[in-house]
């Protein structure tokens, strides 16, 4: 028996488009990987006991898993806000940016501020509800951006804005 853990907060409801098409894109390919999961279950089943059948056991589990998370896409899909326009205000840090920091260092790191249902550090998506996703919000060219981790806090300042990729350099 596990032990309880209260429901999440959902996160922000907005995604970009491109996000959107990946979530989409694995909703279909779960699709496709549970027929294949389904049936080597119904082979496994089929081997007789299966107490101690490690296939059976194994294929139940990763359907309960491709399962979840079928019925989760399902529920979130349909209420998320996607996001393809630019605001009107472009000077400005808002869902979508990308965005150089430097740090008091005076190393520089470029962000992407997205949803949280596409955030990815390895190509430096952070979301909207992080830490230092809602410090950067509404911030300007030459703002110093204060963000508290659990190191301690950081300080920032916003060297470059951009609505289209901006390059690492």
């Amino acid at each position: 028996m596990g032990r309880y853990r209260p429901p999440q907060k959902p996160g922000s409801a907005y995604i970009t488009g491109e996000g959107y098409e990946r979530l989409q894109a694995e909703l279909k390919t779960l699709w496709t990987t549970r027929h294949e999961v389904t049936a080597a279950l119904s082979a496994a089943a089929a081997e007789g006991d299966r107490s101690e059948n490690a296939e059976y056991i194994y294929r139940k589990k990763q359907l309960r898993e491709i399962d979840r998370r079928i019925r989760y896409l399902q529920k979130r899909l349909p209420d998320l806000t996607v996001v393809r326009d630019k605001p009107t205000d472009a000077t400005r840090v808002y869902f979508g940016a990308w965005v150089r920091l430097e740090d008091e260092q005076g190393s520089e790191v470029v962000y992407r501020v997205v949803g949280p249902d596409e955030f990815d550090p390895a190509t430096n998506a952070i979301s909207m509800d992080s830490p230092v996703g809602r410090a950067l919000m509404r911030k300007a060219l030459d703002d110093e951006v204060t963000v508290s981790l659990p190191a301690g806090n950081a300080r920032y300042v916003v060297t470059e804005i951009s609505y289209s990729p901006i390059a690492l350099s």
